[in-house]
């Protein structure tokens, strides 16, 4: 059974998950090129977070900050490396799906890396609906960065 935490920032696993994602991606996006929040920006008013967990272990991580109203960003989308390969990533997407509905949010962006390090997460995100976009909010144009975006029904 999967269990969903809001927030839970202060706990070691959370922390420890957060900390891998910021250095690995920015090890892989070129200066300049890399988004990804770090904590204190994941603390945003304007964020949701949310942990996932399959009994005590940590399954994987998410947030959706509201760019307006009705329009939304996925951030920081991690699969812990345990659960890698096993399809949980189509499972943080539709939590994060079915929160953003909750939530009254029509359309869901994203950002990603070009190259080929995203190669799996853009494939997920094309499977999951996600199509490629104009740089929405306030990104630019970016050799090193694939926009996409999909309108999702709140019924």
């Amino acid at each position: 059974m999967l269990k969903s935490i809001e927030g839970n920032f202060d706990n070691t696993k959370v922390h420890e998950l957060l900390i891998k994602h910021f250095i690995e991606l920015r090890s892989v996006s070129p200066k300049g090129s890399a988004h990804v929040l770090d904590i204190a920006g994941l603390k945003d008013p304007s964020i949701k977070f949310w942990s996932l967990w399959s009994e005590n272990n940590l399954m994987g991580i998410g947030a959706l900050k509201f760019l307006n109203k009705e329009h939304g960003e996925f951030k920081s989308i991690r699969v812990s490396d345990k659960f890698r390969g096993e399809g949980n990533g189509l499972m943080i997407i539709n939590h994060l799906i079915n929160e953003a509905k909750k939530l009254g949010i029509s359309r869901l962006s994203l950002e990603t890396g070009a190259g080929d390090f995203f190669l799996a997460a853009r494939k997920l995100f094309n499977n999951c609906g996600f199509k490629p976009c104009k740089p929405f909010s306030h990104y630019k144009n970016d050799i090193n960065s694939v926009y996409m975006t999909m309108l999702i029904s709140n019924k």
